[in-house]
Parts: structure tokens; C-alpha cells; sequence
């Protein structure tokens, strides 16, 4: 019978430690707001959590949606836990899929502090990814992203290991990255810090899909952009970086289904 059904994971609240549980949870909410946004690409691309050092040991372990589900099928017991070479920590029925931890295990193992990384195929950050010139400095959203963007060159599928020292000689220490012909993606310290500059950065790429259509986006000058970006505090972890608006998106998210906290 059509559709084939999808395994059932038990709660793993009781099983695992509060600090996972507590990493479950807002990873879980994080995949249902991309889904509330509309940023998916039907079973692909990935966001990830490394696990606190409470839960590993200092080992780096992380979290990662299983490979054949929707985001909007995501909860916080599917979610499958991880090393840096990919393999699966737990007993989960779900496949991983080789593009998601590539790419993600590399950014998690090689840049300090990147607890979180999210990536996305996005029409408007594809669209800016595939553009001579890349992004512009030319509205409110990227002119808070100045000296923050990295690009790396697009080397197709990224499924092989080999490409990594390149993906993190690209990245440098920038948190927000386009990666050319391909998508965009970002780090951070936190979920919520990683949320809020890919935020800024899709409404970037949406503010100046727009604008070229209309004609030539009206640059704003690099002592300006970099005032905007001083004063941008939504990435800033003394002021929240992000919490307050991602905390807000997951109400939004409770009010349609609250299946994720399952």
C-alpha cells in the first residue's frame, strides 16, 4: 500500500541525558520552522546540533535529521545522533544520508565554536549562489552581513571527504556562506545564532532577487555596512543572539502541530 509506512520511534526522553534531551528538542523545532517557512527541498539537506560535552565526554558527537523524512515529519526521538565520521551512535532505523554529514562533520570538526550548522536550497539563495557577483551589498539584510560572507566554489555533490580542507580554507571564520551554484549555509555557537544569520542572509538573497528585477540595486557603502553589522545585536550572544525570535517562531510552530516534541 502507498505510502509506505515510516518506522515509529519510541520516546527517548527517559533514556538519554537531560542535555540531549534538552538538544532534541529545539533541533526538532528548528527542522519544523524550516518547514513553517518553506525551507525545504522535499527530503534533503540538513540541519545540525553537536551534543554538549556534558553528554559526549568532550567527544564530538551530533545531531542530524534522518535521511527519507520530511522536516515536518522531524522529532526529537528520530533524530539520529552521530560522529564525525557518520556513523550512527544510536539504534535508529533511519538511514544517514553521506551529503549531510560530509559536509556538516567537516564544519562541526574543523572551525572552533561551531556547535550548529544549518544549509538550505532555497530559490533565493540558490538564485544568489548561482550569480556573478554573488551577493550584493545593496539592502538593509546584507549591508548587516558585511565581512561575514565566505564563498566557496562548487565542486559538485558534496558526498566526498577530500573536498574538506577546501570547504574550510573557503570559510575562514565567516558564519554565513554561499556556497556557488549551490545554496547557502551557515555556523554558529548556538541554534538560535546560526538561525538568525542565515535569516538575514535568505532575506538578503530574497531582497535582491527583487531588486534586480526592477533594475540596478543602489549600493551601500562598506563604512556604512559595516556600521549596520556592528550594530546588527541579533547575532550577538550578549543580546540574545537569536533566542527571542526563534523562541517565537516555535510558538508559531506549536500552534500547528506540537508533534515534534515527541
Amino acid at each position: 500500500m502507498f505510502p509506505t509506512p515510516q518506522p515509529v520511534v519510541p520516546s527517548l526522553q527517559a533514556r538519554v541525558h537531560p542535555d540531549e534531551w534538552k538538544a532534541r528538542l529545539q533541533l526538532a523545532a528548528c527542522y519544523r520552522v524550516f518547514a513553517m517557512l518553506g525551507w525545504t527541498e522535499m527530503i534533503y539537506n540538513h540541519i545540525t546540533l553537536r551534543l554538549p560535552d556534558t553528554v559526549t565526554g568532550g567527544e564530538k558527537h551530533f545531531l542530524i535529521n534522518p535521511f527519507g523524512l520530511h522536516y515536518s515529519e522531524v522529532t526529537a526521538s528520530n533524530l539520529i545522533k552521530i560522529n564525525l565520521a557518520g556513523d550512527k551512535l544510536d539504534d535508529s532505523p533511519y538511514p544517514v544520508n553521506p551529503a549531510g554529514y560530509v559536509l556538516h562533520s567537516t564544519i562541526h570538526g574543523g572551525i572552533e565554536g561551531a556547535h550548529c550548522v544549518m544549509h538550505t536550497h532555497t530559490t533565493a539563495g540558490v538564485s544568489v549562489a548561482s550569480l556573478e557577483g554573488g551577493l550584493s551589498q545593496s539592502n538593509f539584510y546584507s549591508a548587516q552581513l558585511h565581512d561575514m560572507v565566505a564563498y566557496h566554489t562548487f565542486e559538485g555533490i558534496t558526498v566526498h571527504a577530500e573536498e574538506g580542507p577546501r570547504v574550510l580554507q573557503s570559510i575562514g571564520r565567516k558564519p554565513a556562506v554561499i556556497l556557488c551554484n549551490h545554496g547557502l549555509l551557515s555556523w554558529g555557537q548556538t541554534l538560535p545564532q546560526t538561525f538568525a544569520i542565515l535569516w538575514t542572509l535568505q532575506r538578503a538573497c530574497e531582497i535582491q532577487l527583487a531588486t534586480q528585477s526592477m533594475g540596478t540595486p543602489i549600493p551601500v557603502p562598506a563604512d556604512i555596512a559595516a556600521k549596520c553589522t556592528r550594530d546588527a545585536l541579533q547575532f550577538n550572544p550578549n543580546h540574545g543572539a537569536g533566542n527571542d525570535v526563534f523562541e517565537a517562531l516555535v510558538r508559531q510552530v506549536d500552534r500547528i502541530d506540537q508533534g515534534w516534541r515527541a
